[in-house]
């Protein structure tokens, strides 16, 4: 479908939703969901994600609720799931609220931001820290309910040509990263460059970018990066615990009986662990793999460029937090449970992590 063509449609669809929204049945109590994402169908990681998640929905719905996913290109385009969704033309989105910023920056923070929440700490702060009601008003106006779906975990800091020696290192560096991280980057000099997942090892083989970030290991493996760059950086500052959410068509959620409201509110929570779990598990292997099958450089970024991208992602996240009073309260809220969540986690994780290592080297 055009961009266009489908933008105008949803539009029209958005205006009248209150009285033309479908009832999709194909049964008596029997509803028919169609969930778009922005994944190719059944690709690894995310689109295994959001088939697991339209399953378990299923299942425990006992077949009342029979959710069909559908890939990127299907239905909709992998950036249009949003607007489908908020129109009615499609019943549930699984995606990166990051890509929806152009709506409201609020959203990057449900997604992650430059040294932000680990997958974790972005739980507490949704389900405990009151994240989750600001992203429901965030999402209301749209006609969306939002719920955390899939965690990818932390992220690597992404595939390079050549060394990353200093700060003068990014001046003129041509670096394929969206979002939040991209602003960070070109504040040191980087040109950023869009490019979709799949194009990312021809571009650096022909030189159109001299650096990459996907996600991790296990999908970097499976996307052949390590076939176009060498080297291979950690941490991965920008995403630190990266998000993705099943949104819902908020029309749609209210007509649901209470019971199933609970069932999907259940099912994305479960869906959230059970894909860290794949990725943290996944990304151990492939990690592995990447060293000794494939001779990959793994290195990490030194302490002088992280305090760098640090002071600047501060920058850029406190002008993105003022930038209206919904962002404002969210920037807020997520600043006073950062705070929080690293004091813990200074005398939990971290602590018991480096106590791990010194014990065991």
């Amino acid at each position: 479908m055009e961009r266009r063509a489908f933008l105008a449609s949803a539009g029209v669809a958005a205006a009248t939703a209150a009285t033309t929204l479908p009832v999709p049945a194909i049964g008596q109590d029997v509803r028919e969901l169609k969930l778009v994402t922005s994944w190719p169908k059944g690709s690894a990681g995310l689109g295994n994600s959001a088939e697991r998640l339209a399953q378990s929905i299923t299942a425990t719905s006992g077949g009342r609720l029979r959710v069909k996913v559908f890939g990127a290109g299907e239905l909709v385009e992998a950036f249009e799931v949003f607007d489908a969704v908020s129109a009615g033309v499609a019943d549930m989105y699984h995606s990166w609220e990051g890509y929806f910023q152009a709506k409201s920056p609020a959203f990057n923070f449900f997604s992650g931001v430059p040294f932000g929440f680990t997958a974790d700490e972005m739980a507490a702060w949704i389900y405990r820290g009151g994240g989750q009601a600001l992203w429901d008003e965030l999402s209301a106006p749209f006609n969306i309910k939002p719920f955390l779906a899939t965690s990818t975990g932390t992220q690597m800091g992404g595939w390079f040509t050549k060394e990353v020696t200093s700060l003068k290192s990014y001046e003129g560096l041509r670096y394929r990263m969206p979002g939040i991280g991209g602003e960070v980057l070109k504040r040191l000099g980087a040109i950023v460059v869009s490019v979709p997942g799949g194009e990312i090892v021809p571009s650096l083989r022909s030189g159109a970018i001299d650096a990459a970030e996907w996600i991790g290991p296990w999908l970097d493996l499976e996307y052949g990066l390590y076939q176009a760059a060498k080297y291979y950086y950690y941490p991965g500052f920008h995403e630190p615990g990266t998000a993705e959410a099943l949104g819902i068509n908020k029309q749609l959620w209210e007509m649901l009986a209470p019971t199933d409201q609970r069932l999907i509110e259940i099912a994305a929570a479960a869906e959230y662990n059970l894909s860290l779990a794949d990725f943290n598990a996944e990304n151990g292997v492939a990690l592995r793999r990447l060293i000794q099958e494939h001779g990959i450089e793994v290195r990490r970024f030194d302490d002088a460029l992280l305090r760098e991208l640090g002071r600047i992602s501060e920058q850029v996240l406190a002008e993105i937090g003022s930038s209206d009073p919904m962002t404002k309260r969210v920037y807020e809220s997520f600043l006073a449970n950062r705070k929080s969540l690293m004091q813990w986690g200074d005398v939990s994780e971290r602590a018991y992590l480096n106590a791990r290592n010194l014990a065991l080297s």
